[in-house]
């Protein structure tokens, strides 16, 4: 079956507006600002975990087509049903109140003064009934609200940069390569490619989409996944840039929580390439983006609860509502709060589900169960270390991760993941051809 051009364009703009939430609008401007001269370089690092892996997640789905589930299944059934679980809890636990959080501080309080409480309530009341209105989420999504985002976000980007006097200042990262990978956690975008991916798959299965063989989902799903990811990096750059070129013009309070320097950086440079009305644009943009990304979250975690317990309505309905319920409940505290909450967390969960993605793009004869469980394992047990140094830090465990390279930039688990993989595919190798 032909892709239709409308078909790859609904796909793409719906995928892209599922990753693009509070943080993937609000981290990278005040990184540009902090990396001074240095900003193509945190760029580059914030590439590699913000759109590479995450378009990596896109590819390994459409090879799968199948839940989160089958992204872990080759370490065992046991392992994955387990790492599903721990995605989906943190996902409804973190940046789906996040994204509640982020638009109460920027967009509803500043303009209504409202309590958190009451925008949270009303924001997954809004969440729960596109969800729960499953089969239209794609077509909505990618018709009407994400070419809206992207024109907003672009029209920024652009006046933002035509009136800048391109005077970077001095840079404020010692390594912004590794400074740029490590907020690229932050912006959850590969955590939601596994998430957001198990949408769009489930989306492709409804009959207004008409898509049913599988090459031709795979086709679709890998070209929209390009695209998506083309427009996060166009997008990500321009705001890193504009940071980067307002940091001699725009001056924000360094005594300030992150949050509340990323707001008002965002909203100066917004005032001063479009004037007052940048106050408006900016309150649109952070709520279309934050909004889209939370019904991606929530459907998502409603839709593998579903499926888990015999394709239920009912599981998934009240998925649904528990997501939501939690969304406003967390969703009252401070964006900044949830910040430093996800940290650890992502610490752990991030670095087995980057080693997942990539596994998953392989071809089965390299990416074997063994290469699997031995790369995960070695993952796992080399992310503790940078866990618990950051929740509690000591000198007898800085004497032992000192040995690890990278782990002073909360990497150690990267060279033994690596190594672990090349001296197992060499054994299956050697295996081979003495059979």
């Amino acid at each position: 079956m032909d892709i239709k051009r409308k078909e790859l364009l609904v796909t793409s703009f719906g995928l892209f507006s599922l990753f693009f939430g509070a943080g993937n609008l609000l981290i990278p401007p005040l990184l540009g600002y902090k990396a001074g001269e240095d900003w193509f370089w945190i760029t580059i690092g914030f590439m590699i975990t913000a759109v590479v892996i995450p378009i990596f997640g896109i590819l390994a789905h459409a090879r799968l087509q199948g839940t989160l589930f089958d992204f872990g299944k080759k370490v065992s059934p046991t392992f994955s049903l387990i790492y599903c679980i721990l995605i989906y809890v943190i996902a409804v636990a973190i940046p789906s109140p996040r994204t509640a959080a982020a638009t109460h501080e920027i967009a509803i309080f500043p303009a209504f003064g409202t309590s958190p409480l009451l925008t949270s309530a009303v924001y997954f009341s809004l969440v729960l009934v596109f969800v729960l209105n499953r089969s239209k989420i794609l077509n909505l999504i990618g018709k009407f609200l994400t070419p809206f985002i992207v024109v907003m976000l672009l029209a920024v980007i652009g006046i933002a940069l035509c009136s800048s006097e391109f005077n970077t200042g001095i840079a404020q990262f010692e390594a912004p390569v590794v400074t740029g990978i490590l907020e690229g956690y932050q912006t959850f975008d590969a955590i939601g490619a596994v998430v957001v991916g198990a949408v769009i798959i489930v989306s492709l299965n409804f009959e207004n989409m008409a898509v049913e063989a599988y090459t031709s989902k795979r086709t679709l799903i890998r070209k929209s996944g390009l695209i998506a990811g083309l427009g996060l990096f166009v997008i990500y750059a321009g705001l890193i840039a504009i940071g980067a070129y307002y940091s001699s013009e725009i001056n924000i309070n360094a005594e300030l929580s992150n949050d509340m320097q990323r707001a008002n950086l965002l909203r100066a440079i917004s005032i001063s390439s479009l004037g007052e009305f940048g106050n408006t644009v900016l309150s649109m943009l952070i709520s279309l983006a934050c909004f889209t990304t939370a019904i991606g979250i929530v459907a998502g975690t409603a839709d593998y609860f579903k499926g888990l317990l015999k394709d239920s309505k009912i599981v998934y309905i009240t998925t649904a509502i528990i997501a939501c319920v939690l969304g406003v409940v967390v969703g009252q505290l401070d964006f900044n709060s949830i910040v430093v909450v996800a940290i650890p967390v992502l610490l752990f969960i991030y670095p087995i589900t980057i080693v997942l993605i990539l596994l998953n793009v392989l071809p089965e004869k390299i990416a074997t169960p063994l290469v699997f469980r031995a790369v995960v394992i070695i993952t796992f047990l080399f992310s503790i270390p940078d866990v618990i140094g950051f929740i509690s830090p000591s000198e007898g465990l800085k004497s032992i991760t000192d040995g690890i390279p990278f782990s002073n930039h909360s990497l150690g688990w990267v060279l033994p993941a690596l190594i672990i993989f090349i001296i197992v595919s060499l054994i299956q190798y050697k295996k081979s051809l003495s059979k």
